[in-house]
């Protein structure tokens, strides 16, 4: 699946789902592991794990692969292989910050 339509896919699942503050960033320049990586919050544990689920069904739905998941009810990872989804809490991710690290 090309990156794009597996952006289009995870950001339309999240968006579906009331995400909060989704970014995109491509990492080709920072990471020769993946293409690009897509932060989202929720606003509770049971919504981030809402929208990390809807994100790996709608992919999985639509032939993508997924490759793994990691994390609590505070930060889940979901491995897309050329897209990483981080799906945080508010707070994990005022204080990881992400954004900062990865821009």
């Amino acid at each position: 699946m090309k990156t794009a339509t597996l952006l289009d896919l995870i950001q339309n699942a999240l968006e579906n789902v009331k995400a909060q503050n989704i970014v995109c960033f491509d990492t080709t320049s920072k990471s020769p592991l993946f293409e690009a990586m897509v932060i989202a919050s929720g606003t509770s544990e049971r919504q981030v794990a809402a929208l990390a689920r809807r994100a790996l069904e709608d992919v999985k739905k639509n032939g993508g692969e997924v490759f793994g998941v990691e994390g609590s009810s505070g930060w889940v990872l979901v491995d897309f292989g050329a897209v990483l989804l981080n799906v945080m809490s508010l707070d994990a991710r005022a204080y990881y910050n992400l954004e900062e690290l990865w821009a």
